[in-house]
């Protein structure tokens, strides 16, 4: 069954440039970082360094307007970074992008090549739709700190993904809780890719095609579907 995605009126109204595409897979086969993956990663941390050509990732237009969405439902975007401005700050860094796993470190890679926001959630984990909605305050979020799982709740007002159990992602793209990422077990997610205005929707469709055509790549079999790109332009 096809996972449903709402995006509410009020979060259109923030943003109204907003644009997301979602891949939906089954049958992917995940495993540890590759040398594969790994190639990948360091391929898409050369074409951010092209594309950037000298610019810190938040002087990039697609990150300033991540950036002034970010300031207008309360968070900080410099300590609290989109998920794509944060892989571009590492991937440039001595320290280097992270390994997950195989199916992470593959979307990671689109984002970084793209300096697009993209995330990963497992299927099966997920309780009825998901949503992206602004925060009342007391949604709960299953994090871990200190080793220990813990219970957050977000800012009134603030943007999250949610489903019929609690908040999947905090501040729009800028964390995912434990419950429903992508582990080595999974074999069915959602994958969404994320932009604002002025990122051209054909762009976003081109790095979705991108990540659609390696989950292919190396899960031989999968069925991946690439839906539309919705716009609440």
């Amino acid at each position: 069954m096809t996972l449903t995605l709402t995006v509410t009126d009020d979060v259109r109204a923030l943003a109204p440039g907003f644009t997301h595409v979602a891949i939906e897979a089954h049958g992917l086969v995940n495993g540890p970082s590759s040398d594969a993956g790994s190639a990948l990663l360091d391929d898409a941390a050369r074409r951010l360094a092209v594309r950037l050509d000298g610019r810190a990732p938040h002087e990039d237009p697609h990150m300033a307007a991540w950036r002034e969405t970010y300031t207008a439902f309360g968070s900080k975007p410099s300590r609290t970074r989109n998920s794509a401005e944060a892989l571009a700050k590492r991937a440039l860094s001595e320290a280097g992008l992270p390994r997950i796993n195989l199916l992470v470190d593959l979307y990671n890679a689109v984002s970084v090549a793209h300096l697009i926001p993209v995330g990963g959630e497992d299927i099966e984990r997920i309780e009825g739709g998901m949503r992206l909605i602004r925060a009342t305050g007391e949604e709960d979020f299953v994090t871990v700190a200190g080793g220990e799982e813990t219970v957050e709740h977000p800012d009134a007002g603030e943007v999250v993904w949610c489903d019929d159990t609690g908040v999947t992602c905090r501040r729009w793209n800028w964390r995912q809780g434990p419950r429903t990422r992508l582990t080595e077990r999974t074999t069915s997610g959602i994958f969404l890719l994320e932009s604002l205005a002025p990122m051209p929707v054909a762009e976003v469709r081109a790095a979705a095609t991108e990540l659609a055509e390696l989950l292919a790549k190396f899960s031989p079999g999968a069925d991946i579907a690439v839906r539309a790109p919705e716009s609440s332009a």
